[in-house]
């Protein structure tokens, strides 16, 4: 049944009352009728969600209890999952077969998950609207005409147009976060270092966590703790055990101290955007939570140093896609002839911007003067989040500046980047934070209403206190169940 959480259908399917196969099916079927309209997936892969159906069938038959049994996923398509075809959204991959599956996926899929298919995003990752991608088009499910956010902007879409409960997304600087609050669902950003990358396609090393979208945070704890771990397949994977997060939830936030940062106060979001943030700001403290005005001195340098580390990490990340080992290959009369063809065709505008901005950085006479100093900026952003810590729990804050906006609406890359005012700091001090659905405003060019997202944050490795505190604000509020999603999804 279309809306059922993760949670639900993996109790049904423990239970035997409902068949991994028979909750698949109706996922497929219902992702057949609709995702045309939506466009949450470059690529279904329908026969093997049957085949690891079976199988969990088979394993609950045997006696296993599986915290994720049955539970379709979907799994956004720079991330590696065995014979099926992964792209990136990219011409220079788009017929590429991953040999071999992300640790991330496989522990979910190990949990019981399902893969129905693989999700559209911005191309390598790179946007905040989706509208990057080279393979297709995604629409937020709450209006056609507007983005679901970026860069994991089908995975957002797939789960608002309950396609799927859960699915994986990949954040770098806002990437799980702002397409959640766009399309009031619940996005989660782990510790860099929680989740292995092993499979994950890079963007930005430094900066790439994978995390769950989902509809609540319940659903988020499953899927987190099940992806959860050192993996010696990453070397940036941190051997700091996990705690379980499901058994973590809470009802209340009495005892706990919320940081409400001072230099966002002064940021303009418009007045009903404005509004609905106090309002959240207002039902934390009606929760019992203690709100402590936090600074965060640095938080404006935070797009700036962002955007000199991502582009100088994917300029030497992309560097492997030459036409040579994998992906498109564009004959020339010689090799660098080949490689320049090749790249020429197969990346899109905004990849190749990066790769430039971040070669400019990189290179000799600039290394010092930009990456270095990003680099440096970067760890005084680190320690002003350690500092407001100090003093408090969880800082809470936009997720984003606005609502969805209209396809093509943000056409120049500078309002685009803006969009990650809010997230970029907390990724670049590597910190656990997510998106929660936080209320409704109805846009200037809307004739209806479109959901915002409260972002909350906690210091390194404190997931549990996270998701504690998400969960009693969800709650109490209950901003997801307002309203459905605004086109002929077959729910009312």
């Amino acid at each position: 049944m279309q809306g059922t959480t993760a949670a639900e259908t993996a109790r049904a399917v423990n239970a035997r009352e409902r068949s991994a196969l028979e909750v698949v099916e109706e996922a497929l079927e219902h992702a057949g009728r609709i995702d045309g309209e939506v466009g949450a997936f470059l690529t279904m892969t329908a026969e093997l969600a049957r085949e690891h159906a079976r199988r969990v069938d088979g394993r609950i038959a045997r006696g296993e209890k599986l915290p994720l049994a049955g539970v379709p996923l979907a799994v956004k398509d720079n991330m590696c999952l065995r014979g099926t075809r992964t792209t990136c959204a990219s011409k220079i991959l788009a017929d590429w077969i991953a040999p071999y599956t992300a640790t991330a996926v496989q522990r979910i899929l190990d949990a019981g998950a399902v893969p129905i298919g693989k999700t559209n995003l911005d191309e390598f990752a790179m946007g905040s609207s989706c509208e990057n991608s080279a393979l297709g088009v995604t629409r937020n499910p709450y209006d056609l005409e507007r983005v679901p956010g970026g860069s994991s902007g089908g995975s957002a879409a797939a789960v608002a147009a309950l396609e799927t409960p859960i699915a994986l997304g990949s954040d770098t600087g806002g990437s799980i976060r702002e397409p959640a609050a766009f399309c009031n669902i619940v996005g989660f950003k782990p510790t860099y270092g929680r989740v292995s990358r092993y499979g994950l396609i890079a963007f930005a090393s430094s900066l790439d966590q994978i995390g769950p979208l989902t509809r609540t945070v319940e659903d988020a704890a499953l899927a987190y703790d099940a992806i959860a771990g050192l993996d010696p397949m990453d070397s940036t994977s941190v051997d700091v055990p996990p705690q379980t997060t499901i058994d973590g939830l809470r009802e209340d936030l009495r005892g706990l101290r919320i940081g409400i940062v001072k230099e966002y106060a002064a940021k303009s979001l418009g007045a009903s955007v404005d509004a609905a943030y106090k309002a959240a700001y207002a039902e934390l403290e009606r929760l019992g939570a203690e709100l402590v005005e936090v600074a965060l001195p640095t938080a404006d340098y935070g797009l700036a140093t962002y955007y000199l580390i991502a582009p100088a990490e994917c300029s030497s990340n992309l560097a492997r896609f030459d036409g040579v080992r994998y992906g498109l290959r564009v004959e020339g009369a010689d090799m660098i002839e080949t490689y320049e063809k090749t790249r020429a065709a197969g990346f899109g505008p905004e990849v190749k911007r990066r790769i430039l901005i971040g070669t400019h950085a990189l290179s000799s006479g600039y290394y010092d003067a930009y990456y270095v100093k990003a680099q440096k900026a970067r760890t005084k952003i680190a320690a002003d989040f350690e500092n407001a810590f100090g003093i408090c729990d969880l800082i809470a804050s936009p997720a984003a500046a606005s609502p969805a906006f209209k396809h093509g609406a943000k056409s120049d890359p500078y309002s685009m980047y803006l969009m990650d005012y809010y997230t970029i700091p907390v990724s670049l001090a590597g910190l656990p934070s997510l998106s929660v659905p936080c209320g409704w405003v109805r846009p200037d060019d809307a004739e209806h209403e479109m959901p915002v997202g409260l972002q909350l944050t906690a210091p390194l490795f404190a997931e549990r206190f996270l998701l504690g505190a998400a969960h009693a604000y969800e709650q109490s509020t209950q901003h997801a169940k307002k309203h459905a999603p605004r086109l002929a999804l077959g729910v009312s």
